[in-house]
């Protein structure tokens, strides 16, 4: 791990400004350390999701459930879950407990652990498909379903959020609807919520299918 890296805390996460945390997070290195092997990226790409009253969260109205009820915890912890039955993906919940709002890291660029990441992809040279989607970047990490509810300012949990210093600066993130949003939500679609890093290579691209055969 970097000589800079800070952990950051639990007030990091506190904040109800969603939006704020989701923007904050770029340039944050998320770390997984798991059978004693480290992996690391920077986030570049992250979504806020708004708890009751955003139609795109799961949490939508309040909605507890057993794959939701993690969002209603404290600011910090990794809120987990499988997408499509396969895919997982990686929020980090925001806000004082029972507030449920999540910011999904979309992308990543690698940092440590750049061999594990693409073996774990089954990819044998590095390119931005390891990790420039939610799910490829979970995947990369070794996230599981597993992961749900870790506190991630622990230093004992298996994975972590560092400060290494990286500040990206307003004109430096890119803002615009987020991704993938079912015409049932309406409006909601529209939210410019999600937030990248400029011209950075990790970020997500539309969902395809290359010529390798790998997603």
């Amino acid at each position: 791990m970097h000589s800079t890296s800070i952990l950051l805390p639990e007030d990091f996460y506190l904040t109800e400004d969603v939006v704020s945390v989701a923007k904050q997070l770029l340039g944050k290195v998320i770390t997984t350390n798991i059978n004693g092997i480290t992996t690391s990226g920077i986030i570049v790409e992250t979504e806020a999701y708004r708890g009751p009253d955003d139609k795109a969260c799961h949490a939508y109205g309040g909605r507890c459930t057993d794959r939701t009820k993690t969002m209603f915890e404290n600011g910090g912890s990794a809120y987990v879950y499988i997408c499509y039955g396969m895919h997982p993906m990686m929020n980090v919940v925001t806000a004082p407990k029972g507030v449920p709002h999540a910011v999904l890291i979309r992308a990543i660029q690698p940092i440590d652990g750049i061999d594990t990441m693409c073996a774990r992809r089954q990819f044998e040279t590095l390119k931005p498909n390891v990790t420039n989607g939610p799910a490829k970047l979970a995947v990369a990490l070794g996230i599981s379903k597993s992961f749900d509810g870790a506190v991630l300012y622990n230093e004992d949990q298996a994975i972590k959020l560092y400060d290494q210093g990286l500040k990206v600066q307003e004109h430096e993130i890119i803002s615009g609807p987020r991704v993938g949003m079912s015409h049932h939500v309406g409006s909601f679609a529209h939210w410019p919520w999600r937030f990248y890093i400029k011209n950075n290579a990790y970020v997500s691209k539309p969902l395809k299918v290359d010529y390798t055969g790998k997603w």
